[in-house]
């Protein structure tokens, strides 16, 4: 008897996590600040899996309309940010045509691209080749440079169709402390062998000068590099060892 009370007690267990899990995602939707809608490009696809803009991942199960996506299709996606990875994960994503919607009509409201500075010329940017934007729009304190990552809110110019960025800000930052300048070469340079910075857009108190085995602090941000994924915006000298 007290076996089928406890067998009894443990289904209902079952059932009322199951009931939890499937109410989850409505409340994901409905509640979490923490998810964003982005526009952006698949990079990579197979056996189900795939990138958006080589930063969001996501699965096929959860792409609207059983569309079979391929590399260059232009998606817009909702994502969710994983706090213990820092990563993003889609959890819709719905495939675009190049120019309108299925009633025909275009989209002129703000969107948000996840993407790579790709140029910077006489005070004028594009992310991934396709969005334009202008120093004017970058938030302050950050100047970007060829290879980082940035986010941007841009709109569709309904008369060329082309992308134009109303704000740009890094990806992502952060400050690191009591770093060595571990080489140099002309003026750019490593810090701790996987930072890299340049003195063209670095910078610097008044009167100082980077020199191998310098203790600094720094502010970085992400890049596209295959060894110096992160790119120092700013540095202040701690202590010279030399």
């Amino acid at each position: 008897m007290l076996r089928l009370i406890s067998r009894a007690l443990a289904f209902c267990r079952r059932k009322d996590s199951s009931q939890k899990e499937k109410m989850q995602p409505l409340r994901l939707l409905e509640g979490d600040t923490k998810l964003k809608t982005v526009q952006g490009v698949v990079t990579r696809f197979c056996d189900g899996y795939g990138l958006i803009n080589e930063l969001i991942y996501f699965t096929n199960d959860v792409v609207t309309g059983n569309v079979l996506l391929k590399v260059g299709q232009k998606v817009t996606a909702v994502v969710e940010e994983d706090e213990t990875s820092h990563g993003s994960k889609a959890i819709k994503v719905d495939a675009l045509s190049d120019k309108c919607d299925d009633n025909g009509s275009s989209d002129s409201g703000p969107r948000v691209l996840f993407g790579c500075v790709t140029s910077i010329l006489e005070g004028d940017g594009f992310v991934n080749h396709t969005a334009y934007f202008s120093l004017d729009v970058v938030c302050k304190g950050f100047e970007p440079y060829e290879g980082d990552w940035i986010v941007a809110e841009f709109s569709i110019q309904p008369d060329t169709w082309s992308r134009k960025a109303i704000s740009v800000k890094p990806l992502r930052h952060k400050h690191v402390y009591e770093v060595c300048i571990t080489s140099l070469c002309g003026r750019n340079g490593v810090i701790d062998d996987n930072i890299f910075f340049t003195l063209d857009s670095l910078k610097l108190p008044d009167g100082y000068v980077p020199q191998i085995s310098d203790i600094v602090n720094a502010v970085v941000v992400e890049r596209a590099h295959s060894t110096y994924i992160w790119r120092a915006l700013s540095m202040t000298l701690v202590k010279r060892l030399s």
